[in-house]
């Protein structure tokens, strides 16, 4: 990523490679330092934040836009050592000890693995090379596994504070025509038979699964990015075919049946294999749900919504906020959509400030 995307930036730009406990190996990026020339500053340690991306997106999403207006770029500014992930699958992170990505195991996940292993791994890679507790930062599905991920202590001991853009825990009251017809229509499953695994948005079968879904007489795909994430006020549409050089990504079919079983049920729990298959799983019929009430109260948490949000809605926001132990600071923004959050040309006022005051006030640095 630092060669395709942060190439010409005047930024510095490290690559890493992590490998999981199942054997994955993810593409982790870093700057980090910004533009600051001054010696004395450059050799102060920096606070780590590590910035996880959301569904169909990779750590490349964080710099799309200029250097004033995209997270990765201002944390760095702001003195914060900037951590990227990017979660298996990804354009960056494609990677397996054994396993090809046209191995049908390689696709044998959801983003219960990603919360178990790819978050873990990544954190502790970079807490153990800064030797610093990581502020955390997350986007639509980068919270769904970063919630799910704070429920364990191992994972919490190495986290300073958490930041969630448009935070997701649960998904049954979405108003996004796509992803609720998509899901209430059983299209995870009617894929599944075919026997596709890899869920790619840039191939024939995807361009196929997304016709089918926007021919439906309830669904209007004339604004193909409303109809996925809700009306967006404030990123520059003349930079589009510039976003399409790098999103969308892939992801796995599994994962999409995962969140699908979310929108249908309204639920918070791990991938339901069905009473037998959740037997050999978990030793129950029923998969067990994440229990929000263990996120500890000493962690700090930040959270940022949109009223324009079409898959993080008020509703399912609140719900989250019940089960949780601690109060986060909140920001809500009326006339934010999903993509609002990272890509907005306003983002910095809106919302980045706020955010980098929140993990300031918790710097012991």
């Amino acid at each position: 990523m630092c060669e395709e995307v942060l190439d010409g930036s005047g930024y510095p730009c490290l690559e890493y490679l992590v490998q999981t406990e199942d054997g994955f190996l993810l593409g982790l990026q870093r700057i980090p330092h910004g533009h600051d020339n001054n010696l004395l500053t450059l050799k102060k340690q920096k606070p780590p934040v590590l910035l996880q991306h959301g569904l169909l997106q990779g750590g490349d999403n964080w710099f799309l836009n200029p250097p004033g207006q995209s997270l990765g770029f201002i944390l760095a500014d702001e003195g914060f050592d900037v951590w990227i992930a990017n979660v298996r699958g990804t354009r960056w992170s494609r990677g397996h000890i054994a396993l090809t990505k046209t191995d049908r195991d390689y696709w044998d996940w959801t983003w219960d693995e990603l919360a178990m292993y790819d978050l873990p791994a990544m954190l502790k890679f970079v807490y153990k090379t800064t030797g610093s507790k990581v502020f955390y930062v997350g986007h639509s599905q980068g919270t769904i596994i970063g919630m799910a991920a704070f429920t364990q202590t191992h994972v919490t001991d190495m986290v300073a504070a958490a930041a969630l853009l448009s935070p997701i825990t649960y998904l049954d009251h979405i108003t996004s025509p796509f992803f609720s017809k998509a899901a209430h229509h059983y299209l995870d499953w009617m894929v599944k038979t075919m026997g596709v695994r890899e869920f790619n948005l840039r191939n024939d079968l995807g361009v196929e699964l997304v016709d089918w879904v926007c021919q439906r007489d309830d669904v209007d795909c004339g604004d193909f990015l409303t109809a996925l994430t809700g009306a967006n006020c404030c990123f520059n549409t003349t930079r589009i075919p510039y976003y399409l050089e790098f999103e969308p990504q892939s992801t796995s079919l599994k994962n999409l049946g995962h969140l699908a079983q979310m929108i249908r049920r309204g639920t918070f729990s791990k991938y339901d294999y069905g009473y037998f298959g959740n037997l050999q799983h978990y030793f129950k019929l029923q998969p067990p749900e994440y229990n929000l009430s263990a996120i500890p109260e000493t962690l700090p948490l930040w959270m940022a919504s949109g009223g324009e949000d079409a898959l993080a809605d008020p509703v399912d926001v609140l719900h989250m906020l019940e089960k949780l132990r601690t109060k986060p600071d909140m920001i809500y923004l009326a006339d934010y959509g999903h993509i609002d959050f990272i890509l907005s040309i306003r983002a910095k006022a809106d919302v980045y400030d706020s955010m980098i005051d929140f993990f300031k006030s918790h710097t012991e640095l």
